[in-house]
């Protein structure tokens, strides 16, 4: 059993660099893309658009085939469908193929990404230890490979139908290997209960996913702020070189990325609770420090603290959705992802409309705001169980009453 959970969670691993690799694939040719199509940037703003629809669409659908089939058969077939279509955009030669090729492609993306999710919420919950963010911690790899691999494609000659083809090939091959390491689904004992439950109306959604829903929008909103306005911030605030301010986005995705690596040795000792809150207090005072300081060394060091702080936060309430009742894991974590994702999309430009009424760093000041109230109800991340006597204490009552 414990060399099946090795390589479960070995496999996860896998497809979470998997997704992260086909996405970054796609974002490394975005400019072949754009002037071969023939499209400005604000028309790719659109594009983008549909690829988070076809993302949200696919995340809603993975987490109820993932409930349903279980996460083994899901996983890899989503791997599988975001690896083929990731050739699509590089096929395309009108605006109208693109904006199908890359709703499609989100779709497959959506699909792997809440899928891969609620199978490490599986790995998780079998090795009874936080494991969440090193996941997510590999989908930052995924990223490095693909700049690599397109920069080599590059130098080499290849066009963009090419590169993509050929990294959808391996993408399926790998998909389709690395099944077999995959958890199979968890068995539940059938009850009266539950056979009258599953005849009955859908269950009402619990108001504490919801919670963790806003929290996550809150979460990546911040995230996705920082993704397309961190460069511009040192750049035109500032007034930092290009290489300098290259630098702000490098010291936010380093961090986030550390963070991440270590995130689940912070949880395991201090709780998911302390990650989220102070996670976010951490956040709150790195993106005010941005906001606020008219030196570029004092706003590197505040996008490095923001991407620290936000580094561990997502993955807890990815986490905490999946376990909140594991019949609707996939389901829940779709809910979370989904409405996550949503904010992603909405950060830069949220960020953007402020700008026309204030300067750019004081529009920063809205996601302080944002981290400060994920760090505010970090509380909806305990259960009934946190409250209970540590296992320790209970496994030695002569210990507990000893003065």
């Amino acid at each position: 059993m414990e060399r099946a959970l090795r390589a479960a969670r070995a496999v996860t691993f896998v497809y979470f660099v998997l997704n992260g690799t086909l996405l970054g694939m796609w974002v490394v040719q975005i400019p072949a893309i754009e002037e071969h199509v023939g499209i400005s940037h604000a028309a790719l703003g659109g594009f983008l658009v549909l690829l988070g629809v076809g993302a949200f669409a696919g995340m809603q659908v993975g987490g109820r085939l993932s409930d349903r089939l279980g996460t083994r058969t899901v996983v890899p077939l989503a791997g599988v469908l975001c690896s083929a279509t990731l050739v699509l955009p590089g096929l395309a030669q009108e605006p109208w193929v693109l904006g199908a090729a890359l709703l499609v492609f989100g779709f497959g993306n959506g699909t792997l990404d809440v899928s891969m999710n609620a199978h490490a919420v599986q790995v998780e919950k079998a090795y009874e230890r936080p494991v969440m963010s090193a996941f997510h911690a590999t989908f930052s790899v995924g990223g490095v490979l693909a700049a690599l691999g397109g920069a080599v494609a590059i130098d080499v000659g290849w066009g963009t139908a090419t590169t993509l083809a050929t990294a959808a090939g391996l993408g399926v091959v790998v998909a389709i290997v690395s099944a077999r390491g995959l958890l199979p689904a968890e068995p539940t004992a059938p009850t009266a209960d539950a056979d009258a439950e599953s005849e009955a109306a859908p269950r009402a959604v619990p108001t504490r996913i919801w919670l963790l829903a806003v929290l996550a929008l809150l979460v990546m909103l911040c995230e996705g702020a920082a993704n397309d306005w961190s460069v511009l911030h040192l750049r035109t605030v500032l007034g930092a070189s290009e290489s300098t301010a290259a630098f702000a986005y490098g010291v936010f995705a380093a961090a986030m990325t550390i963070g991440r690596l270590l995130a689940d040795r912070v949880s395991a000792r201090f709780g998911p609770v302390a990650v989220l809150r102070y996670g976010a207090a951490v956040a709150t005072v790195g993106i005010t420090l941005v906001a606020l300081s008219p030196w570029i060394w004092a706003a590197l060091t505040g996008w490095a603290l923001f991407g620290l702080g936000l580094s561990g936060c997502i993955p807890q309430l990815f986490s905490a959705a999946g376990h909140a009742d594991p019949s609707a894991a996939g389901v829940n974590v779709s809910r979370v992802a989904g409405l996550g994702y949503v904010g992603m999309l909405a950060g830069p430009a949220v960020i953007g409309w402020m700008t026309h009424v204030m300067a750019l760093n004081h529009a920063f000041l809205l996601p302080a705001l944002f981290c400060a109230t994920a760090a505010a109800a970090a509380g909806i991340l305990r259960t009934p169980s946190d409250r209970e006597v540590p296992s320790e204490f209970r496994e030695s009552p002569a210990r507990s009453t000893a003065p």
